[in-house]
């Protein structure tokens, strides 16, 4: 546990490579975060370890600088007899994640964090490559960088586990296996798939597990596949299970008003890069729909969408674009943030851990949030043993309408404010919009005979196209009948057989 008072040693001085400090040095990252402090000692040290700390607290370079160190290190050093030492573009590092989006977060973060660093390879100098495998995408493009050449993977299980199987993904020389987000691994489902692939890489390496919470199957999985680990926790002495920068208001809410609360919530002072979360995909793109026709920059991920669709709206979050991410639950996992400053529940959530992993986007490294759940009246119960697991101290949350003054004075909101952005003019419930009339056409002369079986509908003959004059039938309806004399028509027989019309009907029986 450290200290209020306590100062964080530099990556500098713990003795990371001066190429990895520069490059977190270019993104104005040069003192270590506390998780960070603990673990990189021993991490450069090649011991097995077991880091443990809540959403936000950096564990993502906790492994990552010394993972990216150990490879730098061992490359520019001589080459071993057993050749592990050089980088030959066969994987010799290997991070798992839960979700597609973790996935992506952390490539880019190791990807800065080496960003100008070179290293030496069998085939010369160049920079440490680090790949992305993850499902909903193409196996071709992840092939084919793996058939390039890559030093770290990160990946999902499953996809990992694909492409193993059918060989292009070689665990042979992996030194360094990292276990990212362990419990949401666990919740999804994915323990089976790590532990066929803990059986695919070398027993001989460096094990890195980091997880929230430390449920009995990661516990199990830890003393079977790490060596004699270190259980390093990073908190505060007084830090309790939701973080202690974040402020949390729980108002009781009616759905049919709660998109106006959020509204203008969304236009409180000091608002900025903000996450809304549902417990449906459903609610998540209705929710994201009705804030937009507000004039609110929004954007949903959410299981309905592509994969295409989400890493799109999951960009033009982090770059500003849109400054309203809606998300599911499951969706949401991974999506790492440091600027957001307010977190909506929208939904109540299922249980204390959805709750914590909620609230957890914001307040991180280091910062001050704002949390806000809007609990429906038939959420009642599930909130009160969410209140009670965490010992929150609000059971009955106030019933709270968009009107609410307490609302405007909680999260410092102008009371003029609507419910739509200024400029923008939400359609009323029932308003009819008028819509300009069709302008009248005049009726078209009908130029062509409908005709039965080479006859007029009144039974007289008909005429044959050939002999109209020119111009009389549009050019579409020739060529409906080119021939001039009329078609013969078939009538079905009883028996099946087709009788063409003018032939001597066949005798059948009981005529």
């Amino acid at each position: 546990m450290i200290g209020d008072d306590h100062v964080s040693p530099s990556f500098a001085e713990l003795g990371v490579d001066q190429g990895i400090v520069d490059a977190l040095g270019k993104r104005g990252i040069e003192r270590t975060f506390a998780i960070q402090e603990l673990t990189l000692p021993l991490a450069l040290a090649g011991n097995d370890l077991i880091g443990q700390a809540r959403t936000g607290m950096g564990k993502t370079y906790g492994f990552g600088v010394p993972l990216l160190n150990r490879l730098v290190t061992q490359a520019r050093a001589d080459v071993g007899e057993d050749g592990l030492r050089a980088l030959d573009g066969t994987p010799r590092a290997l991070i798992i994640v839960p979700t597609r989006e973790l996935c992506v977060q952390v490539t880019d973060d190791l990807a800065q964090a080496s960003d100008g660093v070179r290293v030496q390879t069998t085939k010369g100098e160049r920079d440490l490559k680090i790949t992305s495998i993850y499902g909903g995408r193409p196996y071709e493009a992840q092939i084919e960088a793996l058939q390039k050449g890559v030093d770290v993977v990160v990946g999902t299980p499953g996809r990992l586990l694909d492409l193993a199987n059918q060989g292009h993904l070689v665990l042979g020389k992996i030194q360094i296996l990292v276990l990212d987000e362990a419990d949401e691994m666990l919740d999804l489902g994915f323990l089976p798939d790590i532990e066929r692939i803990l059986t695919m890489v070398p027993t001989d390496r460096q094990t890195m597990l980091f997880s929230a919470t430390m449920p009995g199957p990661i516990i199990t999985l830890a003393r079977t596949f790490l060596k004699q680990p270190t259980h390093v926790r990073a908190e505060h002495h007084d830090d309790s299970a939701v973080h202690e920068r974040t402020t949390q208001y729980v108002y009781r809410a009616h759905a049919l008003d709660k998109v106006e609360l959020v509204a203008k919530v969304l236009q409180a002072e000091g608002r900025g890069a903000t996450m809304i979360f549902t417990r449906t995909k459903r609610t998540a793109q209705k929710v994201a729909d009705e804030l937009a026709e507000r004039g609110f920059k929004v954007g949903a991920v959410h299981g309905d969408l592509g994969q295409v669709a989400r890493e799109k709206a999951l960009g033009k979050f982090r770059d500003g674009t849109i400054d309203v991410l809606v998300a599911t639950d499951v969706a949401a996992r991974g999506i790492d943030i440091d600027d957001v400053t307010h977190v909506i529940n929208f939904q109540c959530p299922e249980d204390d851990k959805t709750y914590v992993h909620r609230i957890g986007r914001t307040g991180r490294a280091g910062k001050t949030g704002i949390a806000v759940t809007l609990v429906d009246w038939d959420e009642l119960h599930r909130w009160q043993l969410i209140d009670k697991a965490l010992g929150l101290g609000q059971p009955e949350p106030a019933e709270t309408y968009s009107s609410s003054e307490h609302l405007f004075t909680d999260l410092g909101i102008d009371p003029k404010v609507k419910g739509s952005l200024p400029g923008v003019r939400k359609r009323a419930e029932g308003e009819v919009v008028e819509r300009k009339p069709r302008e009248k056409r005049e009726p078209r002369a009908r130029t062509r005979t409908r005709t039965r079986g080479g006859q007029k509908s009144d039974g007289a003959e008909a005429t044959p196209q050939a002999s109209a004059p020119a111009g009389d039938a549009p050019a579409a309806a020739q060529g409906e009948g080119d021939e001039a004399a009329p078609r013969k028509r078939r009538r079905r027989r009883r028996s099946g057989g087709a009788k063409t019309e003018g032939a001597a009907p066949a005798e059948t029986a009981g005529e």
